[in-house]
């Protein structure tokens, strides 16, 4: 199994400009004062954002995503963080850039429970 932490702390130094973004709402308890962490190993995953107390993951998702192999990765992915008692939300990198403000919206209401 390779290192999860190593993948990590590589990942947050190479976060694409859509996690830029959505990184400047979510850190620093910015969004309803909730603690979120990115590019954060989950069991044998690495997800983009999590904010652990909510039992919630953020996942942003490129154009890759549209392929069918990539679809059905992302399913059993969702399944197996699902499976460890996480609330999975996926939006496109496109709808950080159009509409940051509802995206942050509606993982407010996630963490809140009235997502």
């Amino acid at each position: 199994m390779p290192n999860l932490t190593h993948l990590a702390r590589n990942l947050r130094r190479r976060q694409t400009d859509p996690e830029r973004l959505l990184w400047s709402k979510l850190r620093d308890r910015r969004l309803g004062g909730w603690k979120f962490r990115r590019q954060m190993p989950v069991g044998r995953y690495i997800v983009d954002f999590c904010c652990p107390d909510a039992w919630l993951i953020v996942e942003l998702d490129g154009g890759q995503h549209t392929f069918e192999a990539e679809i059905a990765s992302d399913l059993a992915r969702r399944r197996e963080l699902e499976q460890c008692g996480y609330f999975v939300l996926r939006f496109w990198n496109g709808e950080v850039f159009e509409n940051l403000d509802g995206i942050c919206e509606t993982i407010l209401n996630a963490v809140q429970g009235k997502g």
